[in-house]
């Protein structure tokens, strides 16, 4: 459906500079984009790129003037994007219904206008809200309680008594509530401690492929509202994640740590187990955290210390082979006037 530059700058409470008439049809980067698209720009360079390209229209949120092409001129560009996507790419509606290949228990309830698709297996007392999707291959444990506008890529599995509030987008491969990893030794063998708790995932979190979360050993692993986790992720027994927290690829939580709001984890670090992690805290790609981390601290490197610490020591590494050099040097020297180095 086209529209006009003046309903998307309208929809996003931007300014126009430029024909408001345009015609829009769709939405691409700058050196994909042809007639009748719009595109974005955050700096001078996409700018360039996207004057010089075949776009009709450009988002911009700078002081952008062309005298080739109509501006649509908002607070943030990356953030009216992430708006007009789905706009121009709506996610697909998979029809209301039950496949026949699905196997359902006569105890779950599942609201008429969900989509269960092929080969799920949905067990006993099971609840499944309205307009949520289950794509495919899915199994859905014992108890498991799914809210509102719940979507499932394939091959998601759902362990028994796992709590999924509304909007939660889960993507494939991804287990939620596999057993915690828990054993005691006892007279020479790993006895397992059996993991009886649960995973509770707020509203609007979206989870990665091939991510696992493990129950509680005793109460809940906790995911809070609007987190968003990366593939390949692994959240521990009791772990507790608060709210709108990013956590990126291939990052692992030991069992029992706790994190505050809006803290963000970069892509392969290690969490230790039983930490704290403070409110709006970060930590650096590939960093291995071994302590609790205060209110906004920011941490990097492995063992992780504070941003300025571990910085300086980077520094300080990066110049040993001069030093070594030097110290070369000092040992030829002495040893010409006659000394002998130790």
């Amino acid at each position: 459906m086209p529209y006009t530059a003046a309903q998307i700058a309208e929809q996003l409470r931007g300014e126009i500079i430029g024909d408001a008439s345009v015609q829009i049809t769709g939405f691409a980067q700058a050196n994909n984009a042809r007639p009748g698209h719009l595109t974005f720009a955050e700096n001078e360079i996409h700018f360039a790129a996207a004057e010089a390209g075949a776009a009709s229209a450009i988002l911009v949120s700078g002081p952008f003037t062309s005298a080739s092409k109509v501006l649509i001129r908002v607070k943030n560009a990356r953030v009216a994007v992430a708006r007009l996507l789905p706009l121009f790419f709506p996610p697909d509606q998979e029809p209301a219904g039950i496949h026949p290949t699905a196997v359902i228990d006569s105890t779950a309830t599942i609201d008429p206008t969900a989509h269960i698709g092929a080969h799920c297996v949905v067990k006993a007392d099971v609840k499944i809200g309205a307009r949520s999707m289950l794509m495919g291959g899915n199994h859905i444990g014992k108890g498991a309680l799914l809210g509102d506008d719940v979507c499932l890529f394939p091959n998601v599995i759902i362990y028994a008594r796992t709590q999924i509030g509304n909007r939660v987008a889960i993507h494939a491969g991804t287990v939620i509530g596999s057993d915690g990893y828990g054993y005691v030794l006892d007279e020479g063998h790993h006895r397992k401690m059996l993991q009886v708790g649960n995973v509770v995932i707020h509203d609007d979190v979206e989870i990665g492929a091939n991510a696992a979360i493990d129950r509680g050993a005793l109460g809940s692993t906790v995911i809070g509202q609007g987190t968003k986790i990366d593939n390949l992720v692994h959240i521990a027994h009791n772990v507790v994640i608060g709210r709108h927290c990013l956590v990126m690829g291939q990052v692992g939580f030991a069992g029992s740590t706790t994190l505050g709001d809006y803290v963000v984890i970069a892509s392969q670090s290690g969490i230790a187990g039983h930490l704290k992690l403070g409110h709006q805290c970060m930590v650096g790609a590939k960093s291995g955290v071994m302590r609790d981390i205060p209110d906004k601290g920011v941490v990097l490197g492995y063992p992780a210390f504070p941003d300025k610490e571990a910085k300086r020591q980077i520094i300080a590494v990066s110049q040993l082979p001069d030093l070594i050099k030097r110290m070369r040097a000092l040992e030829k020297q002495v040893e010409a006037l006659g000394g002998k180095a130790s």
